[in-house]
């Protein structure tokens, strides 16, 4: 079962090797230090908001602003965990904790469907402990990778590779869209990213995160209050 956690995020790594990659480059050339860099990557191991932190501290950001950012980008783990709270209740602590700081956009993605699965396995979170020691393994290897190609190769962040995790992210989200609220979620987030851009200290990304989230609350508050409506008449 380890295995096969390992073996089916294998597709999703591949899109994953030049994001850890452009990270570790990106970070060094931001003037954080080589420990500190790794210190991420091994503590934080959240792709999306490490590249944010380095950003904001690439550009002098106030430190207020850059734990707010973060906090904001990763809330959609808040998500991840509750969707996991049937899956993991009858672990001991230990197992809880280990498996939620490995709670990464793509071990969700194949934990999720494989617990979803109603095959009786009793052993499925050795399913996702194989995906997440794959995934942790990954980053950090790709992290030093990028730490040492970044002084070798200095303009090795604009060589385009960082095209390939936004790639695997939309192959991740698009087959979980199977809601109206989901799409208005996600064409607003997209929408409002694209428009803010240009704010300050990554803010942009911010304000996409939460037109995203009041999108997709205000149709399912219009779906409910339609029905009630409809059941009135």
């Amino acid at each position: 079962m380890f295995f096969e956690g390992a073996k089916d995020t294998f597709p999703l790594i591949v899109g994953a090797i030049p994001f850890g990659i452009i990270f570790g480059t990106l970070a060094a050339t931001a003037g954080i230090s080589f420990g500190a860099t790794i210190g991420l990557s091994m503590f934080v191991f959240a792709g999306a908001s490490q590249f944010v932190c380095v950003g904001l501290v690439a550009a002098g950001t106030a430190w207020p602003m850059i734990v707010l950012t973060t906090f904001v980008v990763n809330l959609r783990h808040m998500l991840y965990g509750a969707t996991m709270v049937p899956f993991y209740k009858n672990l001991n602590p230990l197992w809880k904790i280990v498996l939620s700081f490995g709670l990464t956009d793509e071990t969700f993605a194949v934990a999720v469907s494989r617990y979803s699965r109603r095959d009786g396995a009793l052993d499925k979170h050795y399913y996702n402990l194989g995906s997440m020691v794959f995934m942790y393994l990954n980053w950090n290897l790709c992290t030093i990778i990028g730490l040492t190609a970044g002084k070798a190769f200095p303009e090795i962040s604009q060589w385009g590779l960082d095209f390939a995790m936004p790639a695997t992210f939309i192959g991740i989200v698009i087959p979980y869209l199977v809601s109206k609220p989901m799409w208005a979620s996600v064409l607003t987030a997209g929408t409002v990213s694209i428009m803010a851009s240009g704010l300050p200290h990554k803010l942009g990304l911010m304000v996409a995160a939460l037109a995203g989230v009041a999108a997709g609350l205000a149709w399912e508050l219009f779906v409910s209050v339609k029905k009630e409506v409809v059941q009135d008449v």
